[in-house]
């Protein structure tokens, strides 16, 4: 839909026309077709969701029932997850845990993206090269290698230990802002040169504040990525004090005999809070980051 704009006599008057753009009849097939495309994977998105919510208010411990949403919705499991499990100290964890992960991935993810786009020097190509081959590897294949250094180390069973550890996984992040730095005029850089400013400056003063979407995007990445890890987190860290939010929720159905699975789905459901809000808050960052990523990078 547009309109067009016009003056009616001498007054300052703006008169708004819409009209409405006539689609040929295989148009508005296909739009249509891809309306009900795009409503069948929400709903189908959104049925798990459903049923999680749903599990959490029944009674008793089976997680299947009769319909969606049990005839009799209790709070209770939330209110047994809160007062009979560390709930709020897993979550406590793996908010610390994330965003200190986030953070460093960050700041070693801008550092490395703006040298290797804006400056030249020895082995700037085969480390191109080296980021991308380390792609093809999973994380959990390095698994035996980081126990064995942090077991050297007595480092295991502490959470900023296993910070360090996670925050080195940066390669993709490298290669995808590395790409959105290369879209960014390189004249801004050489007029800042001139004006006598040093590498530091053009980074923090001109390079960042142009690429805060994408930094966004990958600070959200990151976050989700640490936040729900499991694999590398259950190898290091024994202690329940230093469990994160997916070590606990992993205690509610640990064997077929004390599966508790009303509250699991309870604390999965409060457990996703924090990721909700996050993307809630960063939404608008988050539209531009990914759009200009699929466009620049």
């Amino acid at each position: 839909m547009e309109y067009a704009s016009a003056k009616i006599g001498d007054k300052k008057t703006t008169k708004k026309i819409y009209y409405r753009e006539k689609l040929k009849p295989h148009e508005k097939v296909s739009l249509w077709i891809s309306r009900l495309i795009i409503w069948a994977v929400i709903a189908i998105m959104m049925f798990p969701v459903a049923w999680v919510v749903g599990a959490s208010m029944a009674s008793g411990d089976a997680f299947f029932s009769g319909s969606i949403f049990p005839q009799h919705m209790t709070f209770q499991n939330y209110i047994d997850v809160l007062k009979k499990t560390n709930f709020l100290l897993w979550v406590k964890n793996s908010m610390i845990l994330s965003i200190g992960v986030a953070t460093i991935q960050l700041f070693l993810t801008a550092t490395s993206a703006y040298a290797f786009s804006r400056m030249k020097f020895v082995g700037r190509k085969n480390g191109l090269k080296t980021l991308l081959i380390m792609q093809m590897f999973p994380t959990f294949m390095a698994l035996p290698a980081i126990f064995g250094i942090m077991a050297k180390l007595n480092l295991l069973d502490n959470l900023y230990a296993l910070m360090l550890v996670m925050a080195g996984s940066s390669a993709f992040s490298i290669w995808l802002l590395k790409g959105y730095i290369d879209s960014l005029p390189k004249e801004l850089d050489e007029a800042a040169l001139v004006d006598g400013a040093t590498h530091w400056q053009i980074f923090v003063k001109i390079i960042l504040p142009l690429a805060i979407p994408m930094l966004v995007v990958i600070f959200l990445f990151s976050f989700m990525g640490v936040y729900s890890e499991f694999i590398l987190s259950s190898a290091v860290l024994k202690s329940p004090e230093n469990y994160t939010i997916a070590l606990g929720l992993q205690r509610f159905i640990q064997n077929q005999f004390s599966a508790h699975w009303t509250q699991f789905a309870a604390a999965s459901v409060m457990a996703s809070l924090p990721l909700v809000i996050l993307f809630m808050v960063l939404q608008r960052y988050l539209q531009a980051g990914l759009a200009a990523g699929a466009v620049k990078g």
